[in-house]
C-alpha cells in the first residue's frame, strides 16, 4: 500500500486469540457484536501481532517489533517477524529506524536478540514517557527491564510532537500507557495513522463505551480514543489499529447517523 510515495507494508509476527473480556469491556455490559472481529467458537477475539514496514526515500522503518519468541502465553503464536522480513526483502542490517508505539511486550518482543540490539543499524525511537515508566517507573520489570536496556546506545526519545522523519509524525496519545504514541504517515496530500493500541477493536471506535482491558490510565486513554474517532470519521483517513487480523486498514465512515468501520479493501475501485 502507498500513501503517495511512501510504501507501508504490515509485517506479522504471528497472532493471538483472547478471551473477550481480556481485550476489551463494555461499561454496560452489552454483548460483543462486531462482524469484522467475530468471536471464534471458544468466545475469543482473534487479534494480529507484528509491525508495520515503512518505506520512505532512504529510510527503511519498522513501527514496532511484534512479541518475539520468547513471549510464552498461552494465547499467543508468534516468532515468525525475521522470516516475514527477510520475505519482504529486508534484512537485520537494512533497517534504519525502529519507532515503537508504545513498550509493551507484545510490541517490542524483537527489539534485541541474544542481548544486542536486533537491527545493528537502526535508531530507536520512543516517547520518553514510555521509557521512563517501563525502564525505571512503576512498570518496569526485570525481563523487560534487560531486553531493552542494550537499546541505550542506539536510543532518541521524544516528548511533544515531532516529525521524526519525512513524512513520518509522532502524536502522543497518552493513556494506554504514559507514552503512547500515534504515528502519523503523510505524502502529496494523503494520509494514514498507525494508531498502536489507541484501539484494540474497532468497536472501540464505533461505540465511545467499548474500552480497553490494559490501559494504564483509562480516563484518558478514553478521551484520546474519542478524540481519534472524531478525526478519523471527519477526515475518512486510512487507520490500522496494532492488532486487526492481518495488521489491516481500514476507515471509518459515518452512514445513517452510525459510524461504521470499513476495510480498505471494501473501498470503491
Amino acid at each position: 500500500m502507498k500513501i503517495g510515495s511512501i510504501e507501508v507494508l504490515p509485517v506479522l509476527d504471528g497472532d493471538a486469540r483472547l478471551p473477550l473480556d481480556m481485550a476489551v469491556r463494555h461499561v454496560r455490559g452489552s454483548a460483543w457484536d462486531c462482524p469484522h472481529q467475530p468471536l471464534d467458537a471458544e468466545g475469543r477475539v482473534h487479534m494480529g501481532i507484528g509491525a508495520f514496514l515503512v518505506r520512505s526515500r532512504d529510510r527503511t522503518v519498522l513501527v514496532d517489533l511484534g512479541a518475539g519468541n520468547g513471549f510464552i502465553h498461552e494465547a499467543f503464536t508468534t516468532g515468525d517477524l525475521p522470516a516475514n522480513l527477510i520475505g519482504a526483502g529486508v534484512a537485520p542490517e537494512d533497517v534504519t529506524d525502529v519507532v515503537f508505539t508504545h513498550l509493551h511486550v507484545d510490541h517490542v518482543g524483537w527489539a534485541t536478540t541474544q542481548g544486542r540490539p536486533t537491527f545493528p543499524r537502526a535508531t530507536y525511537r520512543v516517547h520518553a514517557a514510555d521509557w521512563a515508566y517501563f525502564l525505571h517507573g512503576a512498570g518496569a520489570e526485570d525481563t523487560m527491564s534487560e531486553a531493552l536496556a542494550p537499546l541505550e546506545a542506539q536510543l532518541e526519545t521524544f516528548d511533544e510532537e515531532v516529525e521524526l522523519l519525512p513524512g513520518l509524525r509522532a502524536r502522543p496519545a497518552p493513556g494506554h500507557t504514559p507514552g503512547s504514541t500515534v504515528f502519523v504517515l503523510s505524502d502529496a496530500g494523503e494520509r494514514a495513522l498507525l494508531l498502536g493500541d489507541v484501539v484494540h477493536t474497532v468497536n472501540e471506535l464505533t461505540d465511545p463505551e467499548w474500552e480497553g482491558m490494559f490501559d494504564v490510565d483509562r480516563r484518558a486513554a478514553n478521551a484520546v480514543r474519542a478524540a481519534i474517532a472524531d478525526e478519523l470519521a471527519a477526515t475518512g483517513d486510512l487507520f490500522a489499529p496494532a492488532h486487526l487480523p492481518g495488521l489491516s486498514f481500514g476507515r471509518l465512515v459515518t452512514a445513517g447517523g452510525l459510524r461504521e468501520f470499513r476495510f480498505r479493501s471494501d473501498d470503491p475501485q
